[in-house]
């Protein structure tokens, strides 16, 4: 295991939260997000998003229109320098029961085998306890929950630390 990771939930961290978003015009990105990249990619982390998107299997939107949106926010992203590795998505709906829609640890150990990556090393920064409990299942004990995204009442037993803006990460994440 060579590379460590950050490992970044799309909705609600990445962007705004949007009930299944899959319009470039509906999708605004969270404030501090590129700085907080920025700074990941300084201390050599590989950027990598997991998402659930059940959108596509209830027939909200297509694989493509997916495809599309997320390559436009690569593009976003790329354009101020930083690199996203790779975005790893799950498209079922949550009684599917996928290996890879979080909570369950799939999307990560895809991207652990894809990529060689160190989970100890790594990092998860999220907005649901599914994305706690994905990254502690996957061997990440390093988690972020993001309050400011939403109202919650999400269970904050998996996160190691909670934050109401995202760029206090700055202030955790420090090698």
């Amino acid at each position: 295991m060579i590379n460590k990771a950050i490992f970044i939930d799309r909705d609600g961290v990445v962007n705004k939260e949007v009930n299944y978003l899959y319009k470039i015009n509906n999708f605004k990105f969270t404030n501090g997000i590129f700085d907080a990249c920025n700074h990941f990619t300084k201390l050599d982390y590989k950027l990598i998003i997991v998402t659930n998107q059940s959108g596509i299997s209830r027939g909200f939107y297509s694989v493509s229109d997916y495809e599309k949106l997320n390559h436009w926010m690569i593009n976003q992203f790329k354009s101020k320098g930083i690199l996203i590795l790779d975005s790893f998505y799950c498209p079922h709906l949550p009684q599917a029961m996928c290996s890879c829609r979080k909570p369950k640890p799939g999307m990560l150990i895809s991207a652990q085998n894809k990529y060689k990556i160190n989970m100890e090393d790594s990092w998860m920064i999220g907005d649901k306890s599914s994305d706690m409990e994905a990254a502690v299942s996957a061997k990440i004990s390093n988690t972020i929950f993001l309050m400011d995204s939403h109202n919650t009442n999400e269970s904050l037993e998996n996160a190691k630390y909670v934050i109401n803006k995202l760029v206090e990460v700055k202030k955790i994440i420090t090698f």
